[in-house]
């Protein structure tokens, strides 16, 4: 740990943490950052567990498995370093930090899911004015509601940017000033893995995002602002990256620096031996060079994802499921692993949307859920206008194609819409299962991304008995420009869609096999945290945007079953 981050916290032996990430079962995990190499232990009740650090570039973390946890209860735990207590602080204000169990008898139907994504750290909020934090409102709430069952979440499911790299709070940007690495024209964009760190600790330490995340388990995905704003967009812009003297190094610490700090803590505890590189990791002491290689490595998925080896290259899979009772929810990578040759887009490669087919089918759900940071289904006008672009992009005459390029970097259509390909085979795979007599009671895709909120009907057929819905929940603390706001209202307007319909079929682009509707009252523009709630068939989502005072107040309230 070098000496000005432990000046900055204080010395304590905790620097982050701890995060309770998955809880399964009788056993949970339990994610921390330490201030040196250390046993961490952590106790609950007669449950606990306990793991040595592992180091990564200079920082020290770990991931406790808790065992013996009872089904059903609500147990508080504190956690230890080298023998010593370290949380929580003996003079901590907030509630006690839980571990909570489902009791999950055979047939328990009742899930609770928390979403949202597009989270700015709050010291943004002086400099740019932005509406109070959704998820700081959200756990003040839950504080004073603790005691009540109906409150209390199975899940946070964060869907991207987390953190910016790209657009830096004034303190770390005052950080990055002291930097002796030459910043190569992007000043105020991190560029090492302990810039990095620096985003997680001044945004993780936010004290009711410290506390929500030590009691409410939560699984996280990453969208482009974890790397860089249009990550992963196409070929050209992977190529045009690629000559910029500080990517590679920029990229390989983005992604070393989310399997650290975000996708080891959605590893199940059952299967973290099971995983390609947490093993290796864990055992390795410092994981250092283990970590380098293995993020220089997954960065090329996208360069050939589209050869049919790559089924025997696969490099990682960031996609993952989580069953809760009677629910499925299933996240995919909707960035690092896309398919970017232009004749072969797609948003994920063969290998793994041969694994999510395999997860979405089945009768020991009722329920399925997407997680997705990029929306399925966008307002229509938008939609056609990035099938639009990919026909532009693609074409084969170089102008005509840079043009596109340009295009789709500047108002970034790069969405579901502008991987075709994938959009209907998504529409397809609904179909399917939304038709069988086995099929689930519904069918939700959950985003974040756009910064606005709305709730969308697919229309597949009459056959399809399934509801199927687009779930979109942006920002929890970010602020869309004022500008954009009406021309996304007349996304949704059917005059809009008509002329951009119009503008698609002439770029030969393929008319949609389905069509969708906004259902309720809105975009809703402002801060906010959705809840989708399953009770035996019946499924519901809750929008909530923040008030002045930093509350919560309902904006939708839709009933997605109509069983």
């Amino acid at each position: 740990m070098t000496t000005d981050q432990t000046t900055e916290t204080g010395g304590e032996p905790l620097l982050i943490g701890p995060l309770l990430r998955r809880i399964a079962g009788t056993k949970a995990t339990v994610w921390v950052e330490t201030a040196h190499a250390a046993q961490v232990e952590v106790r609950a009740g007669d449950a606990g567990g306990r793991a040595a650090t592992f180091s990564a570039f200079g920082h020290h973390y770990a991931l406790v498995v808790v065992e013996g946890l009872t089904p059903g209860s609500s147990t508080p735990y504190d956690v230890y370093v080298d023998g010593e207590h370290a949380w929580p602080p003996a003079d901590y204000p907030y509630p006690r930090s839980v571990i909570r169990t489902r009791a999950d008898a055979e047939g328990a139907t009742t899930a609770r899911l928390v979403f949202g994504s597009c989270r700015e750290t709050t010291q943004h909020a002086t400099a740019r004015r932005l509406p109070p934090d959704a998820l700081d409102a959200y756990a003040r709430r839950l504080m004073r509601d603790r005691d009540d069952p109906e409150a209390w979440p199975d899940m946070l499911v964060l869907l991207g940017d987390q953190v910016y790299a790209d657009k830096t709070s004034a303190t770390v940007r005052q950080q990055l000033k002291e930097r002796t690495l030459p910043h190569h024209g992007v000043r105020d964009d991190v560029q090492t893995y302990d810039e990095y760190t620096k985003l997680y600790l001044e945004s993780w330490r936010d004290p009711e995002i410290r506390w929500l995340f030590s009691t409410v388990p939560a699984v996280m995905m990453f969208d482009d602002h974890e790397i860089i704003d249009d990550w992963n967009s196409s070929a050209a812009w992977r190529a045009d990256m690629r000559r910029q003297p500080w990517w590679a190094e920029r990229v390989m610490n983005g992604l070393a620096s989310y399997w650290v700090y975000q996708h080891m803590g959605n590893l199940s505890p059952d299967l973290l031996q099971d995983d390609a590189l947490y093993p290796k990791v864990a055992a390795a002491g410092d994981a250092t060079a283990i970590l380098r290689d293995f993020a220089s490595r997954v960065d090329q998925e996208a360069d050939f994802g589209h050869d049919p080896e790559s089924w025997k290259s696969r490099q990682y899979q960031w996609s993952f499921a989580v069953d809760l009772g009677r629910t499925r929810l299933v996240v995919l990578d909707n960035r690092c692993s896309r398919v970017l040759d232009p004749a072969h887009r797609a948003m994920l490669p063969a290998a793994e949307w041969s694994w999510f087919l395999s997860q979405a089918h089945g009768s020991s759900f009722d329920h399925l859920v997407v997680g997705s940071s990029l929306p399925w289904l966008m307002p229509p006008a938008i939609h056609h206008l990035e099938a639009w672009n990919e026909r532009l992009s693609a074409s084969r005459r170089p102008r005509v194609a840079a043009f596109g390029e340009m295009v789709r970097r500047a108002v970034d259509l790069e969405h579901w819409a502008a991987f075709g390909t994938s959009f209907e085979a998504l529409a397809d795979l609904f179909r399917v299962v939304g038709r069988s007599s086995t099929g689930p009671a519904s069918i939700s895709v959950l985003s974040g991304d756009v910064h606005h909120s709305y709730v969308a009907r697919a229309e597949l057929g009459r056959d399809v008995t399934t509801p199927v819905h687009q779930l979109t929940c942006s920002p929890i603390h970010n602020q869309v420009p004022s500008f954009m706001r009406p021309l996304m209202r007349v996304g949704w307007a059917g005059w809009a869609a008509v002329i951009a319909h119009g503008l698609a079929r002439v770029s030969g682009a393929r008319t949609p096999s389905l069509r969708w509707r906004k259902t309720g009252d809105g975009p809703y523009f402002g801060n906010a945290v959705a809840t989708l709630v399953h009770r035996d068939l019946e499924a519901r989502v809750l929008i909530e945007g923040t008030t002045p005072d930093g509350g919560l107040d309902v904006v939708a309230d839709v009933v997605l079953t109509t069983r």
